[in-house]
């Protein structure tokens, strides 16, 4: 209880302090904030503080506390039924009551902890059992009829805390002081040997397991990672040995192979993820990933998607190869750079880009030429051979201009300096059908850029992935053809909104 002078201090300080309430309990130490506030609204009512604190009037009364003792008493001493039947007072209250005016009803059990004490000579006998088991320390304890930490107990105060619970040794074999030399130094090799093939068959199990691309290190895997390695090999070793050589606590692996034997929530979308990644030439990324789990409904973070493809080991293959060139010099003058760099457009056949690109192959080389659309990055036409000659670009040039043959579109066609591009065929073919020549600059690859980055996606999703040892040319050529109606038609650009080329065209009501 507070004095005058400590309250009344308080509530100066709260005022002075612009009503503050931790600034003023932090620097008095003292009371509590609804204490200040009742201080605080006593002084603005009368301009000061009482003297000394009036105390309140008892709730209940001597005659109610009787009345509802005896109701407890005569009605089966049930301390909810009584504050039920009264509808007072608390059942904490009524004990309380109870333990005041009737104190001679209180039921009081005086107990000793402790259960039958075992003689000396049993514990002696089960701590030299223990120490010396072939089996675990759980089933000496049934066998002796105690639990297992009682065991250990029993063996902490006979032997110490620094003696291991463990020290096994054959029977057949000698005392330590009565043994020979060589015989120690044979057992000691046979330590070392048990040692070192028990490391040799962790990193065996670790490599054929957890299969980590830059090796296995055992100080950087994870507990869970030990944990898998620890249930592979207890059937050859026992787990003290497994733990001792991972450093893996043995609470952490009972811990983690608790969390692996709970079924994975993801397990279905593991399965939807590998169906997509295989069916889709194995070049989805976690974004393009996402965005085809969400046209089957299934919708989870980027992150979770990157992890489970992780776990799966579901990466994209990434290589840079050597490309094609078909530059022969200036055989001829060339026209202005007029897309300069610009690959945007506004409405399908307003840019085209073409190139060629080259693969190779054990059975040969095979040469592709198409046709991109800027605008969405359709694959208008292409021509697949085993020559890049005339007839290759030829080809693919009139495939392109049926398509804008009954309309007014009049593209400009891109592409580098090679000499497919100023052949008397090619030149023909753009002035009857009214096309617009552009050609990048000389050596100047980013001028054409487009047109690159998807031979680059080819390559990277298609063609470096694959063994192709086994694979004919035609067999190549009609694989090439495969890729690129599938790049049309169901291959998801999230730059589309995560739909094909195709699919952009039809939403926005374009012929393809």
């Amino acid at each position: 209880m507070y004095s005058y002078e400590d309250r009344i201090r308080a509530v100066k300080l709260y005022i002075k302090l612009g009503k503050r309430i931790a600034a003023t309990i932090r620097q008095l130490g003292y009371p509590t904030k609804n204490a200040l506030k009742s201080w605080h609204r006593e002084y603005e009512q009368c301009h000061d503080l009482p003297a000394r604190y009036v105390r309140s009037r008892p709730r209940y009364s001597v005659e109610q506390k009787k009345t509802a003792v005896e109701h407890y008493l005569s009605h089966g001493q049930c301390l909810a039924a009584t504050v039920k039947a009264l509808g007072f007072p608390g059942r904490e209250t009524l004990a309380a009551w109870t333990d005041e005016l009737r104190p001679e009803t209180r039921k009081r059990v005086v107990g000793k902890a402790g259960g039958v004490s075992q003689p000396p000579e049993l514990k002696q006998a089960a701590v030299i059992e223990l120490c010396t088991r072939e089996e675990g320390a759980q089933e000496v304890a049934q066998r002796i009829g105690v639990s297992r930490p009682t065991l250990y107990n029993w063996k902490n105060k006979l032997l110490g805390h620094e003696v291991p619970a463990s020290m096994k040794r054959h029977n057949d074999s000698p005392q330590a002081p009565e043994r020979g030399e060589p015989e120690r130094q044979v057992e000691s090799l046979r330590r070392d040997i048990r040692q070192l093939q028990l490391e040799h068959d962790i990193l065996k199990k670790a490599n054929e397991l957890l299969k980590k691309a830059g090796g296995v290190d055992l100080r950087l895997l994870t507990n869970r990672e030990k944990t898998v390695l620890v249930d592979a090999l207890r059937q050859t070793y026992a787990l003290s040995e497994l733990f001792a050589g991972l450093g893996l606590a043995r609470s952490s692996y009972f811990y983690h192979r608790g969390r692996l034997r709970v079924s994975d929530k993801f397990a279905d979308v593991r399965r939807t993820i590998a169906s997509i990644f295989e069916l889709n030439h194995r070049c989805y990324g976690y974004r393009r990933i996402r965005a085809a789990l969400g046209r089957q409904h299934v919708f989870i973070s980027e992150k979770v998607v990157r992890r489970l493809m992780k776990q799966e080991r579901l990466s994209v293959a990434i290589t840079k190869r050597r490309r094609y060139g078909s530059y022969l010099g200036e055989i001829s003058p060339a026209p202005e750079n007029l897309i300069n760099r610009d690959f945007q457009a506004a409405a399908p056949n307003e840019k085209w880009l073409t190139d060629i690109t080259e693969f190779q192959i054990p059975a040969g080389k095979v040469y592709l030429s198409p046709v991109i659309d800027c605008f969405d990055g359709l694959v208008i036409s292409w021509s697949i051979g085993t020559r890049p000659d005339a007839e290759l670009v030829n080809t693919m040039l009139d495939a392109a201009i049926e398509k804008v043959a009954n309309s007014n579109d009049r593209p400009v066609v891109h592409s580098d300096r090679g000499a497919h591009y100023r052949w008397p065929g090619w030149l023909s073919r753009i002035r009857d059908a009214k096309l617009i020549r552009s050609m990048s600059r000389k050596g100047c690859s980013p001028d054409n850029a487009a047109c690159e980055g998807f031979f680059g996606r080819l390559k990277t999703e298609l063609f470096y992935p694959r063994d192709w040892q086994a694979t004919t040319v035609d067999q190549f050529i009609d694989v090439v053809d495969s890729y690129i109606r599938w790049y049309n038609e169901k291959r998801i650009k999230i730059s589309l909104g995560s739909r094909s080329p195709l699919e952009y065209r039809q939403s926005l009501g374009l012929a393809a």
